[in-house]
This record gives C-alpha cells, sequence and structure tokens, in this order.
C-alpha cells in the first residue's frame, strides 16, 4: 500500500504561492541581481573603456606623430633625391631602404591619428609634447633637420657632391629622429606608438653606423 504524503506544516516551507519568501531565497534573488547589474555595467565599461583610451588633441601621442610624420615625411624627400641622382649602388639601396621604410612608418602614424578621430596636423609648437623641449626647434625646424637652403643645394648636386650632401644631412636627420623616437618611447602610453618609436630607434641607429661607412668611402673617392 503506498502511503499518502502528507502535506508540510503550515509554516515549514516558503515554496507556497504567496509565500514571502525564506532569508536564503531573497539573498538568492538579490545576488542574481546584483550579477546581472554587475555584467550590465562590465559591458558599459567595455564599451566606453576605449573611447577613453585614445589619445587626446593636446596627448604625447597626438604630438608625436604629428611631428615624426613631418620629419619622416623631410627624410623621404632626400632618400627620393639621392636615390634618383647618385650612382652608387649602395647609396641608392640605402636610399630606397630609407624612403621605403619612412614613408610606411608616416602611413601607420597618419592611420592611427584617424582612428583617433584627430587631425593629421595640430596648433601646438613642434616637440611641445617633450618636457622641457624649449630650445630644441632653429628657425621652426626640429632636431636634424634640413634647413631650406641645405635642401635646395642637395636638389642641385651631383655625382659626389651629391653622396657626401645626402650622407651627411641624413646622419643628422636620423640622430633627431632618434631623438625624438627615444622620447616618444619614454613618454608615451600607447603600445602602438611605443612600439613604431621603438623601431625607428633600432633602424635608425643601424643606418647611421652604416651612414658613416659610406662617408667615409664616398670622401676619400
Amino acid at each position: 500500500m503506498i502511503s499518502e504524503v502528507s502535506p508540510p506544516a503550515s509554516g515549514a516551507s516558503s515554496d507556497a504561492p504567496g509565500a514571502g519568501g525564506t532569508p536564503q531565497r531573497k539573498f538568492t534573488y538579490f545576488a542574481v541581481a546584483l550579477l546581472v547589474v554587475g555584467l550590465l555595467l562590465g559591458l558599459g565599461a567595455g564599451l566606453v573603456a576605449p573611447g577613453l583610451r585614445e589619445p587626446g588633441d593636446d596627448s604625447v601621442e597626438a604630438g608625436f606623430l604629428r611631428d615624426m610624420s613631418t620629419h619622416h615625411a623631410q627624410a623621404v624627400e632626400m632618400a627620393m633625391i639621392a636615390h634618383a641622382g647618385s650612382t652608387n649602388p649602395e647609396i641608392v639601396t640605402l636610399a630606397a631602404d630609407i624612403a621605403t621604410t619612412q614613408q610606411g612608418q608616416i602611413g601607420y602614424m597618419q592611420s592611427w591619428l584617424r582612428d583617433w578621430h584627430l587631425s593629421p596636423t595640430g596648433t601646438a609648437e613642434p616637440m611641445a609634447w617633450i618636457p622641457g623641449s624649449e630650445g630644441s626647434i632653429v628657425n621652426g625646424l626640429m632636431p636634424g633637420m634640413a634647413t631650406p637652403d641645405q635642401m635646395a643645394a642637395l636638389r642641385k648636386a651631383t655625382g659626389k657632391d651629391l653622396d657626401v650632401q645626402f650622407l651627411t644631412l641624413m646622419r643628422a636627420h636620423h640622430v633627431g629622429g632618434v631623438h625624438m623616437a627615444q622620447e616618444g618611447v619614454e613618454l608615451s602610453e600607447n603600445e602602438n606608438v611605443d612600439w613604431i618609436a621603438d623601431s625607428m630607434v633600432t633602424a635608425q641607429q643601424g643606418e647611421i653606423q652604416l651612414i658613416d661607412s659610406l662617408l667615409k668611402k664616398a670622401q676619400a673617392s
């Protein structure tokens, strides 16, 4: 004989319809509610945080990318002049490498500025993103940059004169660029900027050594 299941004693369970619920059940509901709220807040933070991480118009990152794009543009121009005018295969190869590398880096830098919804140029003075940089700009030129007269002379040069002028100007240009890139690595908090600035330091320091070797050969020829 199957025994009947006795109903629970009055007050023994809170599962009955209309029951207010035990403290344990209320705690469970509250924990679930907190979890949902936490997930929503976390989602909201995930959506907002990327925007907050974007460098602003007056940031170190924006200043570095803008200034280095300008600095690179002159190096590309000098390299193209040497590539077209030099008859020294080693210098032609070096010039091609510099032009290709630095034009590619300009592309990266300008792309990041667009991604951050920033203008490719700013209103700040060159190198204002580096603390204590006052006095580094001479006649509006950042460290290592050739003057208009030097660029004009390079365009007219031929033969050995072209090679020596190009190597001399590019060496100075690289020294100034390395300094700026090292400041970028030190001051930036953006991993992309750190990466490209560090790449510039490594590449240009290596090219300075090659330039020194080529310059000695060109001067002795």
